[in-house]
């Protein structure tokens, strides 16, 4: 028996709920747990790190805090809705800033468009850029609108159970010219090279290649301008602790270092886990927000048959991997945004590196995370919190991080220095990194990817693991690697989706 809460509970008579575990405690599992809790279950999650959050994990470090992941909050009516499911305000919890403009897109010469929700802006930023592209600009946003009605809005979380769900949707999303690549259909609508660039970049924020990534993706820029980009209040990881409160608050308890080694099973359906310490712990249900690929390929017995075998889950295509360097400097740098991507050199043959050939190249693009504009209490008082994010291959290309990590943050250093934040090398007091290295060991991400399975068309809705397990019964799948993907709002909706496949409690009773 699990011997591990993380509260006291005064017992005052038994608890007959029915139990559900929750494999990992990132914003998935956290949601599913809270969604579970309202339909009268007994929620247990079983979190590997020290703390909550998965890929939100909260790096505190000198007197600095350091999101770990996501940083960049949309559609925040999903988190809204899980307090509403408590009978709370995410208000009373956590504070949402809206940002603007969402974010400056600085290429490599040094020009800088920024992004933001309101159109007027928006095509004055495209005028300043191509007085031409402004129709092209405007057609393209309209079909985004469309994309964002018919894939998020309707179809994020609609289970795609059975093969005839896809057939049913097909045709529409084909009108929609899903076949295409995102890149694809904005040179449809747009001709200049560097705003090209600008409404095609989407796609890399949930683990895909613009030149390859569905255009169904083509929804994230309409998805933003109606519901804004915000930023929480003392960083992430407040959404994280206020979940962590709501599932205390039903009842639910969260265990910490419990790693899960498999996921057990009796007469073809889940009745528990077996964690790396031995002991194992029962349920009726089992849901894991771990890696879909690593759900399959770790987690379930060699007994156990399946349609995403080992073999399959070894040939799919996983999404890039992520080198993550946090570090905080003596002084502020007032002038820089708080959402910056930086384009280096070239667009399209550096995707070509890190998806296709698979190499570390000697330039690169990256995101700036600047918190402290908004929030200063995220370090000691007249300094600054920083977080920079690179795309880089995955563990599939061999690359030794061990040696690279420290080389490759140096030459990401020199490029800030030269850049946006001049004398950088002497003005930094803490420092750390994550490589795709750490997503395997610490959040157990197959090839230490970012973003879980690549979001092309055939990894996609029903070609993507299913949110309901194909081969065991009672067993359930939330996060980035499972219908409908990457990013916090898929997330998110991905436990959405238990609302409809999972059975009610009353099942057990």
């Amino acid at each position: 028996m699990l011997t591990r809460p993380d509260t006291t509970v005064v017992a005052a008579r038994p608890d007959r709920r029915p139990t559900a575990i929750v494999i990992g405690g990132g914003f998935g599992g956290l949601a599913a747990a809270v969604r579970l809790g309202a339909r009268g279950y007994r929620v247990t999650v079983l979190e590997k790190l020290d703390a909550p959050g998965g890929r939100a994990y909260v790096f505190r470090q000198d007197g600095f805090t350091f999101d770990g992941g996501p940083t960049i909050i949309t559609a925040p009516f999903l988190f809204e809705e899980l307090w509403t499911l408590c009978g709370k305000r995410m208000s009373d919890d956590v504070l949402l800033e809206p940002v603007s403009p969402f974010y400056r897109i600085r290429f490599d010469d040094g020009a800088v468009f920024a992004y933001s929700g309101d159109p007027d802006d928006m095509r004055a930023e495209v005028a300043r850029f191509s007085p031409a592209d402004v129709p092209g600009y405007e057609r393209f946003m309209g079909l985004s609108e469309e994309l964002c009605r018919k894939a998020f809005e309707e179809l994020g979380d609609a289970p795609f159970s059975r093969f005839s769900d896809m057939v049913r949707v097909a045709p529409e999303l084909l009108r929609l010219q899903g076949l295409r690549s995102v890149y694809g259909i904005v040179s449809k609508y747009i001709k200049d090279p560097r705003l090209r660039i600008v409404f095609s970049f989407h796609p890399l924020l949930i683990g895909g290649s613009p030149f390859s990534a569905s255009a169904v993706y083509g929804l994230i820029p309409y998805l933003e301008r109606r519901w804004g980009v915000h930023f929480a209040r003392g960083g992430t990881g407040a959404l994280v602790d206020g979940l962590v409160k709501l599932i205390r608050g039903q009842g639910g308890t969260i265990v910490f270092d419990a790693d899960v080694a498999e996921i057990l099973v009796r007469d073809g359906a889940a009745t528990g886990v077996r964690l790396t310490t031995g002991e194992t712990v029962d349920a009726d249900i089992v849901v894991s927000n771990a890696d879909a690929a690593t759900t399959y390929h770790e987690l379930l017995p060699e007994t156990v048959s399946r349609k995403w075998s080992k073999q399959k889950v070894e040939k799919a295509r996983h999404s890039m991997g992520l080198f993550v360097w946090y570090f905080g400097t003596k002084r502020r740098y007032e002038d820089v945004g708080h959402h910056t991507i930086m384009l280096g050199p070239r667009y399209k043959q550096l995707l070509k590196d890190i998806f296709a050939r698979k190499r570390l190249a000697n330039d690169f693009s990256m995101y700036l995370h600047r918190p402290t504009k908004a929030d200063p209490s995220l370090a000691p008082q007249g300094c600054d919190a920083f977080y920079v994010l690179s795309p880089t291959p995955n563990l599939a290309s061999g690359i030794d991080w061990r040696r690279e990590a420290e080389p490759y943050r140096r030459t990401i250093e020199k490029r800030l220095s030269e850049t946006l934040l001049p004398g950088l090398d002497k003005e930094i007091i803490t420092s750390r990194m994550m490589t795709p290295l750490d997503f395997k060991t610490r959040l157990r991400a197959f090839q230490g990817s970012g973003f879980s399975l690549e979001p092309i068309l055939t990894q996609s809705a029903w070609f993507r693991p299913h949110n309901q397990s194909e081969n065991v019964k009672n067993l359930f799948l939330v996060g980035a690697g499972t219908h409908p993907g990457a990013g916090v709002p898929g997330v998110l909706s991905s436990a959405r989706i238990l609302d409809k496949i999972a059975p009610d409690a009353s099942c057990f009773v």
